[in-house]
């Protein structure tokens, strides 16, 4: 069966990626783990199905989970060739595993961002013996804070002040905003308690509301006095 499944995620990367990256906005999909899709399976319904072989099932659970997987990994990767190939890679993983999957009541959308997550550690690790240690898990535009109203000229202050984040306040960051996860789905893919999710996520936010905040004025004194 798991040669069977293989064969089916090979098919699934048409259309390629890029394409999904760009008309799949992680806002389509349903949050929540047991968000009801098309009106009648839950992403836990597909996954038992598509665990069991049903080839529709395995189409459509890929669907709902494309979008958001790839705005989370595409938010934690600098260059979008990247985040596509290691979103392919994220989907082969799944599928692999999914005839071996124990359904045991936790969300499988919870175990698919696991996978992801591993999968851009993984990635990271690699680049870090040669990549620039400025391009290390920096987001990418597509990043999305809902609490942070930025124009076009703030986004390199942006990303400077990211990169002032821990690891796991940029984490918590990118599960909740550009995957679209819940604190509680964000606490299972990092083992961490979802208070815990929410006051990384909270304390990130404050972060950047005073390094761009500090930004700000120290622009403005300079243009008054220049």
């Amino acid at each position: 069966m798991a040669s069977h499944f293989i064969e089916l995620a090979a098919h699934m990367h048409e259309p390629p990626l890029s394409a999904s990256l760009a008309t799949t906005p992680a806002a389509a999909v349903p949050r929540g783990a047991g968000a009801a899709l098309d009106g009648a399976a839950s992403v836990d319904d597909l996954a038992r199905a598509a665990s069991a072989g049903d080839a529709q099932a395995l189409g459509t659970l890929y669907g709902a989970l494309v979008g958001p997987i790839s705005s989370y990994v595409t938010a934690r990767l600098r260059r979008r060739e990247d985040a596509e190939d290691v979103t392919h890679l994220v989907f082969e993983r799944i599928v692999a595993a999914l005839p071996r999957y124990r359904h045991d009541g936790k969300p499988f959308a919870a175990f698919a961002f696991r996978v992801a997550r591993n999968a851009v550690i993984d990635h990271q690790r690699r680049l870090r013996p040669t990549a620039a240690l400025w391009s290390i898990a920096e987001p990418a535009d597509a990043i999305e804070l809902e609490t942070l109203s930025l124009r076009g000229e703030s986004i390199r202050e942006l990303h400077a002040a990211i990169r002032r984040l821990t690891p796991d306040q940029r984490e918590a960051l990118a599960l909740r905003y550009s995957a679209g996860l819940t604190a509680e789905e964000a606490a299972l893919v990092m083992g961490r308690r979802a208070g815990t999710i929410r006051g990384l996520t909270f304390r990130a936010i404050e972060s950047l509301r005073r390094y761009l905040s500090a930004e700000a004025a120290e622009s403005a004194r300079t243009q008054k006095t220049g």
